[in-house]
């Protein structure tokens, strides 16, 4: 299996655009309805946890995509993702997949896992700051 590590730095770009565009759409719904869906119908009052919420799902999704600051970009979305699992799903039920916080936990655990390994070879990061450790 050792022919695959050649793509293990491609793939965690491919992992890093991918989920940012998921969180980007997160972003979206929330503070654009754009796609519009039932839950996101309204706009949240501005300042409050689910407009902050959309905000850094906004901004953090598209850094993500871009591969823009991506360390601490993913610990900061992983952290406001174990927030948003123990505040809007834990309480409804101990199994994730009644509570629907499977998606909230994937997402905090592949940022965070983004935020230990970088974002891999295709992104800004690499270009703006090779120089610079």
């Amino acid at each position: 299996m050792s022919f695959l590590n050649r793509f293990s730095a491609p793939l965690l770009s491919v992992l890093r655009i991918v989920s940012g565009l998921l969180f980007l759409e997160h972003g979206t719904a929330k503070l654009l309805q754009f796609p519009p869906t039932e839950m996101f119908a309204q706009a949240p009052a501005m300042g409050s946890l689910m407009w902050i919420a959309g905000a850094l799902e906004l901004v953090g999704g598209a850094l993500l995509v871009l591969g823009l600051f991506t360390r601490p970009v993913a610990f900061v979305l992983a952290g406001e993702m174990a927030a948003a699992y123990w505040m809007a799903h834990a309480s409804q039920s101990p199994y994730p997949i009644q509570n629907g916080g499977d998606a909230a936990i994937l997402f905090c655990f592949s940022f965070l896992y983004i935020a230990a390994a970088g974002g891999g070879t295709l992104g800004l990061d690499g270009v703006l700051f090779k120089n610079k450790g």
